[in-house]
């Protein structure tokens, strides 16, 4: 069975709809497909027009029983979508899985071992990951042969792939684990010069990693969508049930797996060369130019991420889907709900300005009741529970 990932750490890159489109495309050329949907949000079953109040059980109690005596098997909570494809949904008891698994010998190994028993009754498998690093991504890629990192053609979608590199050089670590990793440009609209812009710079710098398939932006995908179903179903003529198509193609016709240490090397190597020509692309995405700091990374951390400024310390991060974002920390006692940011605007910004003496101090974001370390803040350390936190210092 190839079992494929789909994975990025920003939200609003459109995970799901490849994740559910993929899954219905693979299906209708004849493959036995299983989704599996590990985002506590459960967007896959929504998606897919699968009742919210009948899931009586979900993924979260077949993984939770892979530790205890008597285990659940995965055909007991499975929903067959089509003749071809099944769905393992999520349900909200998701957001809990780190914390009930703490302290669980393997406990990233969970998914793996339930894929392994059904492993003769698909071809392939495809994983919806949640928009956050934490244990359920890495159950994920612990699992997965392949990843897929979708990227939007948007100037900051880049910035979410170097992110993926530093989890995927994180799992090669520690489980010795190899995957062949694959980019997607998805949401693209040609009728931006942002768009073709963007795209021509991930042609040049990732054409060995980079689908030649392109999911183009189509209101159709999200009628499907609100509708629960997938574009094959819904329109099969539209432009974006041809994009699937493609990509299942390419999918199915790659032969050559890469070792993903080899392919974390490769694709920072290219960030970097394609930081050092965005200058153009910065300015047409609001970005003032600064002489001093020519890196994409030095750009962002004046938006996002943690900064100083008249004795506080002020938090920014990006959360187009959350519903609420806390912190927690040294500085509260790790009560998340001392420490509330405030959505600034409807993209889904969140900011909080906090004043805190000098030292140094760990915290974790808090987003719609799932603890994840800063995305945007590369300082961290593990912590006791084989996480990792965000650190600041205040001098």
């Amino acid at each position: 069975m190839n079992t494929i990932a789909v994975v990025n750490q920003k939200g609003g890159c459109g995970k799901t709809t490849v994740s559910i489109n993929l899954a219905s495309a693979l299906a209708h050329t004849g493959k036995k497909t299983l989704l599996v949907d590990m985002d506590s949000q459960g967007h896959c079953a929504v998606g897919l027009a699968v009742p919210e109040e009948q899931i009586e059980q979900s993924i979260y109690d077949v993984l939770i029983n892979v530790t205890r005596d008597e285990e659940l098997n995965l055909d007991e909570i499975l929903w067959e979508i089509s003749e071809n494809l099944s769905l393992a949904p999520s349900s909200i008891d998701m957001a809990a899985f780190e914390q009930q698994m703490s302290g669980i010998v393997e406990r990233e190994q969970c998914l793996k071992k339930v894929l392994e028993k059904v492993q003769d009754k698909f071809d392939y498998c495809v994983i919806d990951c949640p928009p956050a690093v934490g244990l359920a991504t890495f159950n994920a890629l612990s699992a997965a042969t392949e990843v897929i990192v979708p990227v939007e053609t948007g100037y900051f979608s880049l910035h979410g792939l170097s992110k993926q590199l530093e989890t995927l050089d994180l799992l090669r670590q520690r489980c010795n684990h190899e995957i062949n990793v694959r980019v997607l440009a998805s949401m693209y609209d040609i009728r931006t010069k942002m768009s073709r812009e963007i795209l021509a710079e991930l042609r040049r710098h990732f054409k060995d990693r980079l689908f030649e398939t392109v999911i183009t932006f189509n209101t159709k995908l999200k009628e499907a969508a609100s509708l629960g179903q997938p574009i094959d179903e819904y329109d099969p003529a539209n432009k974006g049930c041809k994009n699937f198509r493609a990509l299942t193609e390419e999918l199915v016709g790659e032969e050559k797996a890469l070792e993903n240490k080899l392919i974390v090397d490769s694709l920072s190597k290219q960030l970097e060369r394609l930081a050092t020509n965005a200058n153009d692309l910065l300015e047409e995405a609001g970005i003032e130019q600064n002489a001093d700091k020519g890196k994409i990374e030095e750009k962002l951390s004046d938006l996002y991420g943690i900064s100083h400024s008249e004795g506080a310390v002020r938090f920014v991060t990006l959360y187009p889907r959350a519903q609420s974002v806390q912190i927690a920390g040294d500085f509260n006692n790790w009560q998340p709900e001392e420490t509330v940011m405030q959505k600034a605007d409807e993209n889904g910004h969140w900011q909080k300005k906090i004043k805190l003496p000098q030292g140094k101090y760990r915290y974790r974001l808090v987003v719609d009741g799932q603890w994840q370390q800063d995305p945007y803040n590369s300082y961290t350390e593990m912590n006791p529970f084989g996480d990792y936190n965000s650190v600041l210092e205040v001098h």
